[in-house]
């Protein structure tokens, strides 16, 4: 595995015009910001707060032998804006499950609505239960919608996250909502590949996305034929698209499993593609995720920070860090500036 740590390409989105450049905080800033983690990702906390220039705050986090999470913030944070840095996920370094994240996270946000904060942003960039957005059974819950409920219930001003599995989950909230996207870190990262390439979108509802990605590394698109038979199953029926000859890229929003991902680079490998890259932002890896990986026809598989990497992983794994991204936001909206122009208002993917 492989960390990158690089700046945007000149002249496009996310750079253009300097978009990406941030002023020094000035002294007012510093005093309403703070900043705190959780432990589901303090490396990533870490990161954006360098990128600050700010230090994170002092906050006590543990879990009782009972199973419940308790928090307490170490120091005053009345007045402040306080921004809570911790995306829904698991992290077997600090002992949680993707459940416990999301709790504990709820309990910081309360904790300090409690302690009188101004205004308390959750920075959550991987948001836990995104693909349970809509009823695909009878009796099955809408449960990305009560996670938004419960963020608004526990006292969230509003919600910094990136490339939500669907569009709409915006929706959801009744309060601000700031949506970031990883694709020109990802798509920085493919710019010096010198050879004829395809972007190839996993299934119909990513092709919108792929195509603004194709558009911005000037590539060809395809499509694959994908159905899923149950859950965390998926069957390639075709390649859609010409990739003969040409160098793949796979882009998702999320690796899980793998599995899919795995079959997907042998039904591009198969239709005669030459090379074949995959790249996601949310690296979730559960189950034999690291084994599908290991044994798929991917040269790099890219992602960013958004989850911490359990160990194990594959040497061909590349991480590309979300940090400055996220801090180039936060700074946006604690002095209320405008988001959108960090991408030039192309963070609109769905």
């Amino acid at each position: 595995m492989t960390e990158f740590f690089k700046q945007p390409r000149d002249g496009w989105p996310g750079n253009s015009g300097g978009q990406m450049t941030r002023a020094p905080l000035r002294y007012a800033d510093t005093k309403r910001l703070m900043m705190f983690s959780g432990r589901a990702n303090p490396a990533l906390a870490d990161r954006i707060a360098r990128e600050l220039g700010v230090g994170l705050g002092a906050i006590t986090l543990k879990t009782f032998s009972s199973g419940e999470v308790y928090c307490r913030f170490d120091e005053s944070i009345r007045g402040a804006d306080v921004f809570l840095i911790q995306p829904m996920c698991a992290n077997p370094a600090t002992g949680l499950n993707a459940n416990d994240a999301l709790v504990e996270l709820l309990i910081m946000i309360d904790a300090a609505v409690g302690a009188s904060a101004h205004r308390v942003i959750a920075v959550t960039p991987w948001y836990g239960y995104s693909r349970q957005d809509k009823k695909s059974d009878a009796r099955e819950p809408i449960s990305a919608r009560t996670v938004a409920r419960a963020l608004e219930s526990a006292g969230a001003d509003r919600v910094l996250t990136m490339d939500l599995h669907a569009g709409q989950l915006q929706g959801f909230f009744g309060i601000p909502v700031d949506h970031m996207t990883a694709m020109m870190l990802l798509a920085n990262y493919f710019a010096d590949l010198n050879s004829e390439l395809v972007v190839v979108a996993p299934d119909a509802g990513r092709v919108k996305l792929n195509k603004q990605f194709a558009t911005l590394m000037g590539a060809d698109l395809a499509i694959l034929d994908k159905e899923r038979p149950q859950q965390q199953v998926a069957e390639i029926a075709r390649v859609i698209g010409e990739v003969k000859g040409k160098t793949a890229i796979i882009i998702d929003d999320i690796i899980d499993t793998a599995g899919t991902l795995r079959a997907a680079g042998d039904a591009v490998r198969q239709a005669g593609a030459e090379r074949v890259y995959a790249a996601a932002t949310h690296p979730v890896f559960s189950g034999r995720a690291f084994e599908n990986l290991a044994s798929a026809p991917f040269e790099r598989i890219v992602v960013t920070d958004t989850i911490p990497l359990r160990p194990g992983a594959p040497s061909n794994i590349d991480v590309v860090s979300c940090a400055p991204l996220l801090a180039a936001t936060i700074q946006r909206i604690l002095t209320h500036d405008s988001v959108s122009e960090v991408f030039a208002g192309k963070n609109h993917l769905f």
